[in-house]
């Protein structure tokens, strides 16, 4: 027969299953099912040797955001970074996996460890007798990275790292050693380096500009005096406002000086320089002496009105008038009458030529104010030109000052923000933590016992298939139920085939 079969009948069997049904394949194939089973032991016995001596250690880091960095920059004002309090994504776990399996974290702990040693032990390196230390090294690494299990905890912020070795010390040592360069490595990555370096060296440079810009206000202001030049400037403006005002009064005092001395001019004209003491006269006597008391009341009263008006003023014109009249009574009168008289200095003209006099003098005297002023007030000006300069002078100094001083206090404060981070840095505070710190392994990865029972019912199993698939594949006739079944000819007499047969157990017929 060309097809397989997959039921097997003995002489006894009526058509069911029976025990002996299935055990009878496997003692067919006896050879193939003890060949496995032995193969299986003895690939279980090494099995459990090679594990047995390999030792695993653990480790687990937390990652978390129990600190905050502020993002470096030169502001004023701390800023801290967007989502600080959010919480941590599966992207910054990934994130810190890799980390963990970086090269340069993975190549400082072959060195610490001397896993390099151990490549140059292996078939490849006396496949290889001209490889380097770097060589070696690159195929520690490599290796290393195999080797290494790390992978994150579910729903949890943990990643699991694991690694076996034979020797429990280097499987301890590995760890740790990877523990402490992947914290620096992280420390590394998430801060710039240099950042108080730089922030120190500006607060030195302001530091120094503060005492220079201090230096030069001190000698500008030793060098003026105690008095700020603001102030000196406010003072000299009161003072030429107060020199303006007088100048100004002294000018009109000067200009109604003027107009005094005209008036007085102009009455000196019409006022005799004499006048009758004694009169000897009829009754037209009497009326010339009442036209000149109302002439003089006329002049009198017109010199007054002078002292406020300007001639062409209505009262004045009016005086004007009456002293016309009067004068023109008085010809009318003299030319109607004889008088003898007797003659002295008139006090009226007097009283004028020093009024005239001592308008003349203070007017003088007003000019050379008014001259004075004008040379004060224009060297006043000057002074407050030369003020103003200095002012803005005092105000740049203060300002470079002040700008210096902000400068300094802020790089001052800045570096010692990174000075305060760095000091987390070598205390090893971040956002990651070695929860779950690795420790040296008593006990080897897997029991002996635990892999023996576990090898010996696999051997079981995978004999007992072998067997079975060796009867699967076999295609003779082994009993004289299966020449009956299959081929419908009666069995007359069995023939058992020797114990040293290949198949064992019975056979008649042999269809290939």
């Amino acid at each position: 027969m060309s097809e397989p079969r997959q039921l097997m009948l003995n002489d006894h069997s009526s058509g069911d299953i029976t025990l002996r049904d299935l055990v009878a394949p496997l003692f067919r194939h006896k050879r193939t099912v003890i060949t496995t089973f032995l193969l299986a032991v003895l690939l279980t016995i090494a099995a459990a040797v090679k594990l047995s001596g390999s030792y695993e250690t653990h480790l687990e880091v937390l990652v978390n955001r129990e600190r905050l960095d502020p993002v470096m920059s030169t502001e004023s004002q701390t800023q801290l970074p967007g989502g600080a309090l959010s919480a941590v994504t599966p992207e910054e776990i990934n994130s810190e996996g890799e980390l963990l399996k970086s090269g340069d974290v993975l190549e400082k702990v072959v060195l610490q460890n001397g896993l390099q040693k151990r490549e140059q032990q292996s078939l490849w390196a006396h496949l290889h007798p001209e490889a380097t230390e770097t060589q070696y090294v690159s195929r520690a690494v490599k290796h290393l990275g195999t080797q290494l299990t790390i992978e994150p905890l579910v729903k949890t912020n943990l990643i699991s790292v694991s690694y076996k070795s034979a020797d429990p010390q280097i499987a301890y040592g590995v760890l740790n050693a990877l523990a402490t360069f992947y914290i620096d490595k992280h420390v590394a990555v998430h801060r710039p380096t240099g950042a108080y370096d730089f922030f120190a060296k500006e607060a030195d440079k302001y530091r120094n500009a503060l005492a220079d810009s201090e230096a030069r206000l001190a000698s500008f202001d030793k060098e003026r005096g105690a008095t700020t030049p603001g102030v000196e400037q406010t003072d000299m403006a009161l003072v030429v406002a107060n020199s303006a005002s007088s100048l100004e009064q002294v000018e009109q005092t000067a200009a109604a000086d003027e107009q005094r001395i005209a008036a007085d001019n102009d009455q000196m004209k019409v006022t005799p320089e004499r006048s009758p003491t004694q009169q000897a006269s009829n009754a037209a006597t009497m009326l010339l002496q009442q036209l000149e008391s109302s002439l003089l009341a006329a002049q009198v009263k017109r010199t007054q009105l002078l002292l406020k008006f300007e001639p062409s003023y209505p009262l004045v014109q009016e005086a004007d008038q009456e002293i016309a009249a009067t004068q023109a009574a008085i010809l009318e009168a003299q030319k109607t009458q004889y008088v003898n008289e007797t003659t002295d200095r008139d006090p009226t003209f007097e009283l004028l030529r020093e009024d005239l006099a001592k308008a003349k003098s203070d007017l003088a005297a007003q000019r050379a104010g008014i001259a004075s002023l004008k040379r004060s007030i224009q060297t006043q000006h000057l002074q407050m030109v030369a003020l103003d300069q200095e002012a803005i002078q005092q105000e740049d100094l203060i300002r470079d000052k002040k700008a210096n001083e902000d400068n300094y206090n802020l790089y001052l404060y800045k570096s010692e923000q990174e000075l305060t981070a760095d000091a987390l840095d070598r205390k090893r505070i971040g956002n990651v933590a070695i929860a779950v710190p690795p420790t040296i392994p008593v006990l080897p990865a897997y029991s002996p016992l635990l892999i023996l029972g576990a090898g010996f019912a696999a051997a079981f199993a995978l004999s007992l298939g072998a067997g079975y698939t060796a009867e699967y594949l076999n295609s003779s006739l082994c009993t004289p139920a299966q020449v009956t079944e299959l081929l419908g000819i009666p069995v007359v007499i069995a023939i058992p085939r020797q114990a040293a047969s290949t198949n064992g157990g019975h056979r008649l017929i042999e269809t290939r």
